[in-house]
């Protein structure tokens, strides 16, 4: 816990002076303690110094370029990776070869093929006009951060073809591009036996790619809470290494000679071991297989050695191997719900009613060892969801409220129906029983469609899902403390962890919407309207914006409107005008919607009539609104920006950017700024002109 503290300080601290004070602090009190003889608040705070260590570690051996600015280019190198998309695109990964080298020093590049193309062999060398972008930022100040997560990826640059790619030579042998390619072959197989979303579905099973699951399906299983089940980890694991054990043990039994003179149960819980580690790296070795399969590894050992496997230990080492090796996944919705599960399962079974509920006893009557059953397995469910929910809300805006009663129904069925008969149909395919295995095909798609089935009745039920605004970090956070108060102690004294969780819900709560929400480079302004609704600047609004805006208020994103649909509101090719009511008083609120050349003797008055004016360009400096001007030029200092008009604040994506590396590709400032996370703008503001901009719409 202490090195998680440490490695969720750094991400924190967004500059240097501020994550170099506080290394100072957790140092001096260290030494403090040590010389006082406190041992354990020695070792926390030196843990937390080493997890900020890690963090810098991690850093400075993923150092590589990233793109500063939109421009056209030729991108020829190595295929690595090729990913699907739902409606027939693919996304292609290349790392750029030496002699033709990429603007910036550029290592990899993400590029989006639209439209029906053939598959690409993994390994080849391609080329391929493209226009490449910085990896985009996040949406909202404090959302969650693409560039953050490519970064650590190594990606540079993402892209969009232009033409078709070019072919220009085979793809060499080697042991990763091997992997990839075995991947890139089953997930062709899956889809081609079974076409549609349960194809999808199931190929993300066997090799963890989930790009080609349609959003509908996605949402659907995220609503019902089962979207762990898309993820790789622990449940698909446990199915390999407990199979593949279960049937070697079978088959050893089988062998006289083995049978009579070799342990078989331990041999067979080596099998199975390296089953699943095998299955870890045919699926990617993405953060929450190797965190299964860690944890996988050390359950069997722990059986082979006679003790105890399941324990909060296991998962404090497995946290430990994984957190050292890429800290960064502490910030992940994949790592959070996956240990926080497992801790809160754990922390069940190890105290009075979990021991109560597996108690072994010998002249038990059925029906009472089927009763205890049945309400261990609700309580599981019953743990488990209360544990994710609030790490759903925090970084998806939405949870479901009917996940224990589909899990309840999923996880059995996925354990003994879905996976053993995509297994079969697999292992049918690999030993060249073609007959058995186009018989088999069919009985592993009904039983894959039978869980969307799940999904989209539990997703489709009066209340399924609760949405929520942004939850602030410091809300979060207590509500994590909480919860692991409660998960860790063992005497009465773990019921103090209530008093966080409820101080997080009253905080979620209480904070503060912004009113308005500008994008990063201007071209976007989004109103939150007193019905919760959002209305958009312009008519046309990608889809991650929509989503990323409407998740932060809690809006519907498909209710969004048109400025031009607002009472009062005035849009022309050129500029959209709306007014705003808020706190008291009526704000007037301008957008450029075109870069054409607007007359001065048309555009300043309208400037002079308007409170805050917005601009994906550079302003002459006659344009003066009442209040603020965030044109192209105060955007690149800002990044994407919030507004409150209640009480004046503005917070803006270059507070929380600082001085990390994903964010070179931008024009943020250098330093840390006097206050931290927003600016107090000016309390005392004229009122708006009543006059008509006439001339600007």
């Amino acid at each position: 816990m202490a090195l998680a503290a440490g490695i969720a300080l750094w991400f924190a601290l967004p500059w240097v002076p501020w994550r170099l004070a506080a290394a100072a602090a957790l140092l001096a009190l260290a030494a403090g303690a040590a010389l006082a003889g406190w041992r354990w608040p020695a070792g926390l705070a030196l843990l937390a110094v080493l997890g900020m260590a890690a963090v810098e570690l991690r850093i400075a051996g993923n150092a590589h370029g990233v793109l500063q600015e939109r421009r056209f280019a030729q991108v020829t190198g190595k295929l690595i990776g090729v990913e699907p998309q739902p409606f027939g695109g693919q996304r292609l990964l290349i790392a750029a070869r030496p002699e033709t080298p990429l603007p910036g020093g550029i290592e990899l590049v993400r590029i989006t093929l639209r439209g029906d193309s053939p598959p690409m062999p993994v390994g080849a060398r391609v080329s391929v006009r493209a226009l490449l972008s910085p990896p985009m930022g996040a949406a909202v100040p404090g959302g969650f951060d693409v560039a953050r997560r490519l970064w650590f990826e190594g990606i540079g640059a993402t892209g969009v073809a232009l033409g078709p790619v070019q072919l220009l030579g085979a793809p060499p042998p080697g042991p990763r591009l091997w992997l990839e390619q075995r991947r890139g072959d089953l997930q062709a197989l899956i889809t081609r036996r079974l076409p549609g979303e349960a194809g999808a579905v199931s190929a993300a099973f066997v090799t963890g790619r989930q790009g080609a699951i349609p959003p509908a399906t996605a949402q659907a299983m995220r609503d019902a809470g089962l979207a762990h089940l898309l993820s790789i980890s622990g449940l698909h694991i446990a199915v390999v290494v407990g199979g593949v054990a279960l049937l070697a043990r079978m088959l050893l039994a089988l062998w006289p000679w083995a049978a009579l003179r070799v342990p078989v149960p331990t041999i067979a819980l080596g099998i199975g071991a390296l089953a699943g580690i095998g299955y870890t790296l045919l699926a990617g070795a993405q953060v929450p297989t190797v965190r299964a399969a860690i944890g996988a590894s050390i359950v069997v050992l722990g059986m082979m050695l006679g003790r105890q496997a399941l324990s909060l230990r296991l998962l404090a080492a497995a946290a430990v191997l994984i957190l050292v090796v890429r800290p960064e996944a502490l910030l992940g919705a994949s790592f959070q719900m996956s240990f926080a599960a497992v801790i809160g399962i754990v922390a069940l079974y190890e105290s009075r009613l979990g021991r109560w509920l597996t108690a072994v006893r010998e002249d038990e009557p059925w029906w009472q060892w089927l009763a205890r059953g049945a309400a261990s397995l609700l309580a599981s469910g019953l743990v488990a969801e209360l544990a994710l929910s609030g790490i759903g809300l925090y970084h998806f805006g939405r949870s479901g409220l009917y996940g224990i009663i589909a899990n309840i129904i999923a996880i059995p069925f996925t354990s003994f129906v879905v996976m053993p008969s995509l297994l079969l149909a697999l292992l049918a395919e690999a030993l060249g029983l073609g007959q058995i295995g186009l018989g088999l095909w069919p009985l592993a798609g009904w039983a894959m469609q039978r869980l969307i089935d799940i999904a989209d009745i539990t997703a489709g039920l009066p209340g399924a899902v609760f949405s929520s605004a942004a939850i602030p970090p410091a809300a979060f956070a207590l509500g994590i403390a909480g919860g692991l108060w409660l998960a860790l102690w063992r005497t009465r004294v773990r019921w103090w962890g209530l008093a966080p969780i409820v101080a997080a819900a009253v905080l979620a709560a209480l904070a503060p919407l912004p009113d308005l929400m500008i994008s990063g480079d201007g071209r976007h302004v989004a109103v939150r309207l007193p019905d919760g609704r959002l209305a958009h600047s312009r008519a046309r609004v990608g889809r991650f914006l929509i989503e990323n805006w409407a998740e932060s208020v809690g809006a519907d994103p498909d209710a969004a409107l048109w400025w031009g649909a607002l009472p009062g509101a005035r849009c022309s090719a050129d500029v959209c005008v709306a007014d705003l009511a808020r706190a008291g008083r009526r704000w007037r609120l301008m957008a450029t919607t075109s870069r054409e050349f607007i007359d001065r003797p048309l555009f300043e008055p309208a400037c002079a009539a308007a409170d805050i004016i917005i601009s994906d360009r550079r302003l002459p400096g006659w344009c003066r609104p009442r209040w603020l001007k965030l044109d192209a030029a105060a955007l690149a200092q800002t990044g994407a920006v919030t507004i409150r008009l209640a009480d004046g604040v503005m917070t803006s994506a270059a507070a929380s950017a600082g001085d990390r590396p994903w964010q070179t590709g931008r024009v943020y400032q250098r330093r840390p700024p006097r206050s931290s996370r927003s600016r107090q703008l000016p309390a005392a503001i004229p009122a708006a002109h009543s006059g008509s901009s006439r001339g600007a719409a």
